[in-house]
């Protein structure tokens, strides 16, 4: 049977420009992300009606099951990568043989990952620094959250095949579906709406899993069903498994421990705010939760970036992998100062979206989003070239160091000390946040002026 072409836009049709290039991949990219975000944004809403514990209970387990989820979809930026490369290279065999391959391993990897703390939920909250009134609440909810990590895994390989093979708009109406089925499986099964039982917090955790699956598997048929996007085709020997394999893990790994830093500093700052009180921990994660339904605005940018300057090194072009490069960073300026206006102004939002959770929790929540906006460029900025720019110049130990050091020897040692051992409390925490990002931006910038675009496109030929 003839193997189906490879992805092609039509001919016929005028070239589009450079921006409407980036807007064509960006957009829909960003537009899916804000619908993920306004999901638990949602979930957070309904959750908050059981009061700060609630709201609490849901972020730290949500820090945890983020770990995960983060570090094992590294092996979805690793396939984007790799399929783009394809795409540009008008290689086949290669894209079919490297999707069909990297389900294979994140089927088998996904399943173990999640059973482990699965079977450890009742102990591992408590023991990673919740307090007991959290934990209590969110065992439950983390444990089905937990089990959500292996579809969620296998989406963002899907998601990102979808976008790097030329169709970046089919993952957002797959998320579009799934957040209006899980707002309002969640609404039903924490409230006991009509016949549902009333689940309390974990019912948003069921909604999480079971609306997983359910787009997972219209992910699944976007990309081999009619379409032919890609075929199912195993390697056919073990050298070809060995090349794929070898292919995706190259980046996969160095940008999975990346990562696990990135995902496991954010934690630890979850596990400072504790140490000040359940209220100081519910208003970060409402910072959280915000600044996200905003800072994806620009996280589009990142999947353009991948997709266009791999596309470019496939075909062997230096040049125009270098002006993409460029392009974009241009473009994140823009969107990161519109977005971090509408971050900023969404104070306003606190007291008719978490009047449950109290007056203090509120302001302590109020002061993180006004700090965190002033620096909403920066955070664009480090977003595009450390998840963007230096994954596709193969420098994932650029990501490596910036994520260490901004975290582990920056933000973190500043955070327990300012937060805990000084007046400022939770202004400190967040204060030294930022002085992290600045600090990351400084390390991925000097980095991305050293990558050798000629010899990684030597190397991909």
């Amino acid at each position: 049977m003839p193997r189906p072409a490879m992805p092609t836009r039509d001919r016929r049709s005028a070239p589009p420009t450079p921006a409407r290039e980036i807007a064509r991949i960006a957009v829909p990219v960003s537009m899916e992300f804000v619908l993920m975000l306004v999901l638990n944004f949602v979930n957070q809403i309904v959750v908050g009606s059981l009061g700060a514990t609630a709201i609490a209970a849901v972020g730290f387990s949500n820090s945890l099951t983020f770990i995960l989820g983060v570090t094992l979809g590294a092996l979805g930026t690793s396939v984007a990568i790799l399929v783009a490369r394809a795409v540009g290279a008008g290689r086949r065999e290669a894209l079919d043989h490297t999707v069909t391959a990297a389900l294979v391993v994140a089927l088998g990897l996904g399943t173990v990952v999640s059973l482990v703390p699965w079977l450890f939920a009742d102990h591992l909250l408590s023991l990673v620094g919740a307090s007991p009134s959290v934990a209590a609440a969110g065992t439950d909810y983390f444990r089905l959250t937990v089990l959500a990590t292996l579809p969620v895994m296998v989406s963002a390989i899907l998601s990102g095949v979808l976008r790097s093979a030329g169709r970046p708009s089919s993952p957002m109406v797959a998320t579009l579906i799934t957040v209006v089925a899980n707002s309002t499986i969640a609404y039903s099964l924490v409230t006991g709406l009509g016949p549902f039982p009333e689940l309390g917090v974990a019912g948003a955790g069921w909604a999480t899993l079971v609306t997983g699956v359910v787009k997972t598997l219209i992910l699944a048929w976007m990309v081999f069903g009619p379409r032919r996007t890609v075929g199912w085709c195993l390697p056919d020997s073990r050298a070809q498994w060995r090349a794929v394999v070898v292919a995706l893990f190259v980046l996969a790994l160095p940008l999975g421990v990346t990562e696990l830093f990135w995902t496991v500093g954010t934690f630890l700052y979850n596990v400072v705010f504790q140490q000040l009180g359940d209220e100081a921990l519910a208003a970060a994660q409402i910072v959280t939760t915000l600044e996200g339904i905003f800072i994806v605005g620009s996280i589009g940018l990142m999947a353009a970036t991948t997709t266009l300057v791999g596309r470019s090194v496939g075909s062997g072009d230096i040049e125009e992998a270098v002006a993409w490069v460029r392009r974009v960073k241009r473009a994140g300026i823009g969107t990161a100062a519109a977005f971090g206006v509408l971050f900023g102004v969404s104070v306003l939002l606190l007291e008719p979206l978490y009047g449950e959770a109290g007056p203090d929790v509120r302001l302590m929540a109020g002061v993180g989003i006004l700090m965190n906006a002033a620096f909403q460029v920066v955070k664009v900025r480090n977003m595009i070239i450390g998840a963007g720019v230096l994954p596709s110049g193969n420098d994932v130990r650029g990501v490596i160091l910036g994520d260490v050091v901004g975290a582990f020897l920056v933000g973190l040692p500043l955070a327990i000390l300012l937060g805990l051992h000084t007046p400022l409390g939770y202004v400190g925490i967040f204060a030294a946040r930022i002085v992290e990002e600045l600090a990351k931006l400084a390390i991925f910038a000097y980095r991305a002026r050293r990558i050798r675009w000629e010899t990684l496109v030597a190397q991909a030929a």
